[in-house]
């Protein structure tokens, strides 16, 4: 029996053609168990296309009654490894991304220090005096910079 909110749960049930696809087995292997009674199912649809949901929990008690633990290890060992290669390769893409970002961006700061180190060489011969006394009179506008 199904636990409170477990159809609702996020990878808690699985559609007929994902359980074939994920745990390489048939049709009717899913149908059995629905027959023995041993899988609760609903019926779903999307965009018109009709298929069985099943609860992962119960599914993998399922395979193991009848083709033992070896087989559901060595099904979930490879869905493991297809989420982890997908997750590889989705870092991946996301480093190549920051380091074009990262060669921008030390390129416009190179570009910024040559600015800088170009005004910095023009305005070094000639000191700038700043009178920085404030105003007696508040009407009285403070000095220009030069």
């Amino acid at each position: 029996m199904a636990e409170y909110g477990e159809w609702n749960r996020k990878g808690a049930s699985l559609s007929d053609k994902t359980a074939r696809k994920e745990y390489k087995v048939d049709q009717e292997f899913i149908i059995k168990g629905i027959e023995d009674g041993k899988l609760e199912f609903r019926y779903s649809s999307v965009w018109g296309n009709p298929f069985i949901r099943i609860l992962r929990r119960q599914f993998e008690e399922y395979i193991t009654s009848e083709l033992g633990p070896e087989y559901l290890a060595k099904a979930r060992g490879k869905i493991e490894l297809q989420k982890i290669k997908k997750e590889i390769a989705e870092i991946e893409q996301q480093i190549i991304v920051l380091s074009t970002r990262k060669e921008e961006l030390q390129a416009k700061k190179a570009k910024l220090e040559e600015i800088m180190s170009i005004t910095a060489a023009g305005k070094s011969s000639r000191k700038l005096k700043l009178n920085l006394k404030a105003p007696k009179n508040i009407n009285e506008q403070p000095p220009a910079f030069p």
